[in-house]
Order: structure tokens, then sequence, then C-alpha cells
């Protein structure tokens, strides 16, 4: 374990965990939705705002679900997994900074530009998981993916703290008040997103043997797209997972983008909503290092069923949620498994991938993911529409989870080549 920790390509890929990440707890859960809502939607009744969120978080998850396998297969053949993690990068952080600038009421800017620094954030996500086959070893898979999101959420949590003081005393920052606070915030994210970047893009190698040219590549890459996709069904335990994966994983990124909203549309305070998402980040971080532990001992699917079974439960008990210090226990339960889900989903799925095909299929792997993360904010956004009641909304995402685990029986694998 020592070793793999302390190994300099390894923790150079787990820090682009720590950098993105600032942009998933500041903006995605924390800032955006608080601001969204009160700011950019300012008067607007409650369900309409949390369909309006719903539409923005759709939107770039949208564009990068159907770009990213084919961004994928000429990635591969072209060896460019870290280039287009850079080129990703910029976009996703320069369109965070830019919401610095987007005013008061002006919701269709926000959601535009929220979109496209999702879309960043997303692509970025896509080939990061992709070069984890780059950095270690199969039978390191599941530590190492454990290592970068613990390293996720440490940073994450660290930067998020930060700017809740700010907002908390914008006074003693030189900032007005809690709205300059918040807007500050989003420029700052960039930053720290392009700065811990950088040991990614110095010391992470990728393993191709023959690079192409761009051109080359492109056309390469589209035909063992195509190739792919008429022959996946060969892979049968990869494509029930697939399957499972999009289902449950709708689940997770459902709550992480709407939990703030709904607790908001409850009346809960902004400022107990954002504390919850620091002690979601916290808890976190030792949690997501001990599934790496429990996936050796009891197998990566095992520990993605038991991740599944206290998401259901938790969503159930959100609906009937009526007080602050239950949102705070929710948020702890959420900590201790998120980091586990996600974490072990990337390392199981790393060890079902063919040889060599690591972009391209890491490509369908967060297509499936983003086009999940399609479905949910809108099956929970049009759910409180219609029945004008938002704890029907987020009721709605249990179905996710029971249809994942259900599929997820489905993708049992060699032991061999994989501990499950």
């Amino acid at each position: 374990m020592k070793g793999l920790l302390t190994r300099r390509p390894v923790v150079a890929w787990a820090l682009y965990d720590w950098a993105n990440s600032a942009f998933a707890t500041t903006v995605m859960a924390g800032f955006f939705p608080v601001f969204f809502k009160q700011y950019w939607s300012a008067g607007t009744e409650a369900a309409v705002s949390t369909f309006r969120l719903g539409l923005a978080n759709g939107i770039g998850s949208l564009l990068i679900a159907l770009l990213a396998p084919l961004l994928g297969a000429i990635a591969d053949r072209g060896g460019a997994r870290v280039r287009m993690l850079s080129f990703f990068t910029v976009i996703g952080a320069a369109m965070t900074a830019a919401l610095y600038w987007v005013g008061q009421g002006d919701w269709i800017t926000a959601a535009l530009v929220y979109s496209l620094a999702a879309f960043g954030f997303a692509g970025g996500v896509t080939f990061n998981d992709a070069l984890l086959v780059d950095v270690t070893e199969p039978e390191e898979y599941d530590r190492a993916s454990a290592y970068g999101y613990a390293l996720g959420y440490a940073g994450g949590g660290l930067l998020l703290l930060l700017n809740v003081a700010m907002v908390t005393r914008p006074r003693a920052f030189g900032l007005e008040d809690a709205g300059e606070a918040v807007r500050v915030a989003f420029p700052m994210v960039a930053v720290w997103w392009l700065l811990f970047t950088v040991p990614t893009l110095l010391w992470v190698r990728e393993r191709v043997p023959r690079a192409l040219p761009l051109s080359a590549a492109a056309g390469a890459g589209w035909r063992e797209l195509r190739t792919t996709v008429g022959h996946i069904r060969r892979y049968r335990p990869l494509l029930w997972f697939l399957l499972a994966y999009w289902m449950y994983i709708d689940g997770v990124n459902t709550i992480i983008k709407m939990a703030v909203d709904y607790g908001l549309s409850l009346g809960f305070p902004q400022q107990s909503l954002i504390a919850a998402l620091l002690i979601t980040q916290f808890v976190g971080f030792p949690a997501a290092i001990a599934f790496g532990w429990l996936a050796g001992r009891i197998g990566a699917r095992n520990g993605i069923f038991i991740a599944i079974a206290v998401y259901a439960v938790t969503t159930i008990a959100a609906y009937w949620m009526n007080s602050v210090t239950h949102f705070y226990l929710l948020a702890g339960v959420i900590g201790l498994v998120q980091g586990g889900i996600q974490s072990l989903s990337r390392s199981y799925f790393a060890a079902l991938v063919p040889a060599g095909k690591q972009g391209e299929f890491f490509g369908f792997y967060n297509m499936i993911g983003k086009f999940a993360a399609v479905l949910g904010p809108f099956l929970v956004g049009v759910t409180a529409l219609v029945t004008d009641n938002t704890r029907d909304g987020m009721l709605s995402i249990v179905i996710l989870f029971v249809g994942g685990a259900i599929l997820l029986t489905r993708s049992r694998v060699n032991p061999a080549a994989i501990r499950a």
C-alpha cells in the first residue's frame, strides 16, 4: 500500500481528483444550486427553479455523453488521453470563472455557462478515469481508485471550507457581502482546478504502443468505435455492468446535484446545507479509503451492492426529513458510501476493459453515467413540477437504485480477472 500511494505517477493521477473535486463540491453541489435559486432565479417558485436546475445539470451531461465514446477512441489511438484531459480542464475552469460575471436574474446565461463548465468537468473525468490503467496494475485498481476519490474529498472539502468561511464572514476577507463571496468563489475554483492539474500533465504517461497523428487517430478511432458498438454484446459482464451503472449512478449523481436544492425547498437555512456538504466531504475521505480496503476482502462488486443498499434506504428516509439535524445525519451516511460506490465502480470497470481500449470503453462508461445524470435531474424536476411536491421528486430516485442492483447481479465475472 505504501509503495503504491507514494509512487509519483499514482500521486499525480490522484491529484486530478483533488483538483476537479473543487468544482464538484463548491460549484456543483454547493454554491451553484443556492445561487441559482436565490440570485439567478430570484422570485421564482421553488418547483420551477428546481426544474430549471435539473435542466441546467442535464445539458452539459448530455453533450459529453454524446461525444465521450468517440473522443475516447481517438485518444486511445493517438495517445492523447492526457492532452484531452487538459483540453476539457481548460474549458471547465474557464466557464467556472465566467460565472462571476453573470448578472442577477439572468438564469438562462447562468444555466448555459454552468452547462459548459459541467461539460469540461465531465470530459476531464472521462480521460482521468481512463488513465487509471496507465499508472497502476490490475491488482492495484481498487486501492488506487479509492486513493483518488479520498484525495478528491479532502481537496474539495478544504476549498469548500475556505469558501464557506468567506460567505460566513465576508468582511474578514475584504468582501462586501455573502453574495460577492459566492461570486468570488467561482474563479477561485477555476484557479484551484488548473493549479493541481499540473502534476497530472507533467508526470502521468500513457502506455501507448504506437501513437498515430491526430487525423489518422480520428479515422481509426471512428472505425474502432463502430466495431465496438457492433460487438459489445460479446463483453456480457461488461454490458450488464454498464446497464447497472446507468441505473444506480443516476441516483448518486442526482443526489449530489439536487440535495441542496431539496433542502432549500424544505426551508432549511443555506448555511446549514453547506455545513452538511462539509460533513459529507470529510466523512467521505476516510470512507473512500476504507472501501478500497473492503474491496480487497469481499470484492468490488459486493462493496457496490452495500453502497447501493445504503443509498436506497437513505433516499427513502429523506422523504420524511423535517429538520436540519435529520439532514446532517443523512449527509454523514451518504459520506460513508459516496466515495466507495464511485471508486469501486471505476476500478471494477477498469478490470473488465479489454487491453488497449481504455479511453474508448471509459468513454462508454462515462457516457452511461452522464446519460444517467441527464435522466435523474429531469426525473426529480419534472416529478416535483407535476406533483408540486419536491419530496415526491426525490423519492422517485429509489427506483434507480433498485433497478441498478438487479442488473448488477448479472455482471458476474471470472474471479481470475477481478475479485468479485
